[in-house]
């Protein structure tokens, strides 16, 4: 008799146990939904208080509230920042369900907030988290007018973006490869268009986000650094409407509406950049360069259906291209490099009854990049990526408004591609070795316990234990296959394991638990700890994260990456209706098992190889100190925000064994964001960010060999790049619409780097002079890339 793995069993016992209890109810209980009067999505974080209380609780993101009290009559208030206050009196005899539609304010300045819930700051035990409003990335400046997800988040403490122009970004000393990054609960392994200027998110599909840098909920593994949630839109269920915006290098349009009105709905949002075409006219046929260009696209697309009060199934997909042509026709030369990412998500929420509910998904993950070049008749490419595909459920459960408990199983089979290699000539196939493909299999189940043991003292307590398991068929290259220890049980220096074989195993537990403390009405202490296990490691040879890096998973070679992160800080509410925040987080964090390419190691090493066996293996530290102030309604809003941190790595292959700092480790790190909306027309925003020069690699002496220059390089990262600071304005007029027309338009105008700042992108040495004559000068070259960049963009709605 076949028996289920204990890890499975133990996590299906806790569903049951916890769907159990639910069913199992002694007081009243009121709960239902809360959407959007306008176009009837549901809204996430809305708050339901007792008036004179304390009670409370809020919507999670499907717009559900559940709050047990006393049988009685009470007085309750619906709010959410943005919209017009609902309040109602409820006679509580038995359940009672009661949905709530609240209407969009029509005080201008309520749409432009950071985050929604108005005493979350000291309420809650989150630690390190914030949601970002999409109004408010909106109306921010932007390069060349491109509305940004990733470059906004840039601006709050803790998160730092990876260079000019750049929308990758590091969290509190980890790397780009440690940020879960997921889009309606499907991951996206690579976030960003044209070699990490922009960010793959068109925000007029973007309804939520929501980003921790802290201690993480163990309903989130995966990775060690953070975790940045995007829920997209559910699509206009009362009113169909077409919307989007003309820039100057991209345009973007959005049809949304119902099918059935409050039933089934849609949404279909698309984004192209057009500089290839409105050049091509331009660009001389014969000239040496004609047929090269660039674009990228994005294609949103989402049906939500409910189909009864306590069933809802949505269907979402998302898919996105970059491609790069390159042609010589003096050389007969050319390239292409496409790359992209393709997600699609299926759920099914379910309302078991008034204090239980549960989430199943359905998720498709898929990354490739690609490489081909050609000159005369022979061909070389190679290609990367990396297929996901998953299933999770989540229970949660409301017991009474100071408890709330979540329960899960997650489990994604993953099957990795690192390179595969062709090269072809005269029709003549080359052998470059077989593409090993990985396989491998990642189960998790986890429970969560949120409660107040006082009305001062809440704790959130989770414990998560996750199993990879890597599988054949796979081949195992094995270095120095004369001499190494694993070579007798090889041919020829290979280790094949078939179908099903079991190539390495690894897993844990990883306990998360936070709390908050309330030292007064208006402020809080809060702490923080978490152990994460990350699976899946990126293997750069650049020092930023470009398309092409590689995505290998933890094997018989690699062990999963972990990190440890400690932090705690004092959270204080001001102003007579608690409009302005503050905040003093301190975090330290431990990371082991990173990767890194050894010294000297070249793309082609991959060719019949492993590209773990190119690897080296380090750890490292991150602590620090972050402020926080933020302002949330009135005329003008915004934040300023300030880090000190620092980061070292330290790997016993590289730099003589000695710590290094790691490329991005900034020891300060100051931005801020202010808007001011002027009247119902005008609104002003600004932009600033200060942060120290990147840590880089330089040579630090040259000889002259045979007449022939070598570097000899100094301490790894050992080098400081001038500091980066830079300064953006920009202005959005809404012109009143005419009597009768529902038509709305408006204009966005920018400046980015308003100063003219000549930030460095990268720094090269050059020589100048001749060695022989005695007048040979070594000088560096810094590349800055955008000066003053003004912008003007048109974003329309019918």
């Amino acid at each position: 008799m076949h028996t289920l793995p204990f890890p499975l069993r133990w996590a299906l016992s806790l569903l049951f146990l916890t769907a159990s209890l639910a069913t199992y109810s002694q007081s009243t209980t009121l709960s239902g939904r809360v959407v959007d009067q306008t176009t009837g999505e549901y809204i996430l974080g809305a708050t339901v208080t007792v008036d004179g209380t304390t009670t409370g609780t809020a919507t999670n993101i499907y717009g559900f509230y559940s709050l047990s009290l006393p049988q009685g009559r009470y007085d309750l208030t619906w709010s959410f920042i943005g919209y017009t206050a609902f309040k109602k009196g409820v006679e509580l005899t038995e359940n009672t369900t009661l949905d709530v539609e609240l209407s969009p304010s029509v005080v201008a300045v309520a749409a432009a907030e950071v985050e929604a819930d108005r005493s979350s700051n000291t309420e809650s035990t989150d630690m390190g988290k914030a949601a970002v409003g999409v109004e408010t990335i909106k109306s921010l400046p932007a390069l060349l007018g491109e509305v940004d997800v990733l470059k906004v988040i840039q601006f709050l403490p803790g998160i730092q973006s990876a260079g000019e122009g750049n929308s990758g970004f590091y969290v509190r000393g980890g790397g780009p490869d440690q940020n879960l990054v997921l889009v309606d609960d499907a991951i996206v392994y690579n976030a960003s268009h044209l070699f990490g200027f922009f960010s793959v998110f068109n925000p007029d599909a973007v309804k939520d986000i929501e980003v921790t840098k802290g201690t993480m909920p163990a309903r989130f593994g995966g990775r060690v650094s953070s975790v940045l949630d995007i829920g997209l839109k559910e699509g206009n269920a009362r009113n169909t409407t077409l919307s989007g915006g003309l820039g100057l290098i991209s345009s973007r349009l959005t049809l949304e509406g119902p099918i059935k009105e409050d039933t089934l709905s849609y949404i279909i949002s698309g984004r192209r950049t057009y500089i290839d075409v409105l050049t091509r006219p331009f660009v001389n046929p014969e000239s040496a360069f004609a047929g090269s260009g660039y674009y990228f696209y994005d294609l949103n697309a989402k049906v939500n259906w409910r189909a009864s009060r306590r069933d809802q199934f949505y269907l979402s997909g998302y898919f996105g291209r970059d491609v790069f042509d390159f042609k010589s026709k003096s050389a007969d030369f050319g390239s292409r490099i496409p790359w992209g990412n393709a997600t699609i998500t299926g759920r099914w929420n379910h309302l078991i009854n008034d204090r239980a509910f549960i989430t199943t998904t359905a998720t498709y993950s898929d990354y490739e990049f690609a490489f081909e070049a050609q000159q005369d008749s022979f061909t070389f490419g190679f290609r990367s990526g990396i297929d996901d595909r998953g299933i999770k459920s989540r229970l949660t459960f409301y017991p009474n408004p100071r408890h709330t408990v979540r329960s899960g199983i997650e489990y994604t089979y993953h099957t990795f591609l690192p390179t595969e290699f062709y090269a072809t000539s005269n029709g003549v196939d080359f052998d470059l070795g077989e593409a090993v493909k990985t396989r491998s299999h990642e189960l998790a189940v986890y429970l969560e316990d949120e409660f107040d043991i006082t009305d001062a003292l809440r704790i959130q307590g989770g414990i998560r234990f996750s199993n990879f398991i890597q599988t054949g068929p796979f081949t195992r290259y094995v270095p120095n296959a004369d001499t190494d220890p694993l070579s007798a049980a090889s041919e020829a220096g290979e280790i094949r394991y078939n179908k099903g074989d079991i190539v390495s195993r690894h897993g844990g537990l990883e306990p998360r638990l936070s709390m908050r403390l309330k030292t007064g009405p208006r402020s809080s202490f809060k702490a923080g700890v978490g152990r994460n296990l990350q699976y899946i490691h990126l293997a750069s040879l650049s020092p930023t994260s470009l398309p092409g890096d590689i995505w290998l998973p933890s094997s018989d070679v690699v062990a999963p990456q972990e990190g440890t992160q400690v932090s705690a800080g004092w959270f204080r509410d001001f102003g007579a209706d608690r409009n302005i925040e503050a905040s003093v987080e301190v975090y330290h964090k431990w990371l082991s098992n990173l990767v890194a390419y050894a010294e000297g190691s070249q793309p082609d090493d991959n060719i019949r190889n492993n590209v773990d066996n190119n690897l080296v293996f380090g750890s490292g530290t991150s602590y620090g100190m972050e402020l926080f102030v933020k302002r949330r309604r009135g005329v003008w809003t915004g934040w300023l925000g300030y880090t000190w941190s620092k980061t070292d790595r330290l790997f016993e292959d590289l730099n003589n064994g000695d710590p290094f700092p790691a490329r991005y480790d900034r020891r300060h790190d100051l931005s801020a964001i202010l808007e001011w909306t002027l009247n119902d027309r005008w609104k002003l925003g600004g932009t600033f960010i200060y942060g120290t020069g990147s840590a880089i690699t330089v040579p630090s002496q040259r000889y002259f060999v045979d007449g022939n220059l070598l570097d000899v390089y100094g301490a790894r990262n050992g080098f400081r790049m001038p500091a980066y600071h830079r300064a953006d304005v920009g202005a959005t007029h809404t012109p009143r619409p005419k009597k009768g027309k529902k038509r709305y338009g408006e204009w966005v105008f920018s400046v980015y780097n308003v100063y003219n700042r000549l930030n460095p992108y990268f720094i090269y040495f050059g020589n100048e002079g001749d060695i022989q004559e005695g007048t040979l000068d070594i000088q560096a070259y810094q590349i800055s890339l955008f000066p003053i960049l003004p912008s003007v963009t048109w974003n329309f709605k019918f």
